[in-house]
């Protein structure tokens, strides 16, 4: 599976903005499928997963409430729409999949994950 993300850009606080990650293949439903972020100097951390199927969502509690994951298994794509952006959200998000958690059961470990897509930068300006 390949994966390429993208969407990312310039956003003020309180705006919003959309990830995209287009992936290649042809059991792109079979993959659980996360974002994460990293920011200079830091480990890259969770941000959101989402089944296979699209029936579960889990979220880090710093963007419950402000972020949706979803998934279109029909354009191998996931999104991340992100809104009520604070200037704490700055980072490369980075979308994955992972083989071993597709279903209800989900890692928050970035070791779970088997393909990563290249990153795109989201910067929130105060």
């Amino acid at each position: 599976v390949q994966l390429q993300a993208y969407g990312g850009g310039l956003v003020q606080a309180g705006g919003s903005l959309r990830l995209s990650c287009a992936a290649s293949g042809r059991t792109f439903s079979t993959y659980g499928m996360g974002w994460f972020r990293q920011t200079p100097g830091k480990e890259r951390g969770f941000v959101a997963y989402i089944s296979g199927n699209g029936a579960g969502t889990y979220y880090a509690n710093s963007v419950e409430g402000r972020f949706v994951i979803s998934r279109d298994n029909a354009k191998n794509a996931v999104y991340l729409q992100m809104n009520s952006l604070k200037p704490e959200d700055t980072a490369v998000y980075y979308c994955a999949a992972s083989r071993s958690y597709h279903g209800l059961s989900y890692s928050t470990g970035i070791r779970a994950y088997d393909y990563w897509g290249q990153g795109t930068l989201v910067t929130v300006s105060s």
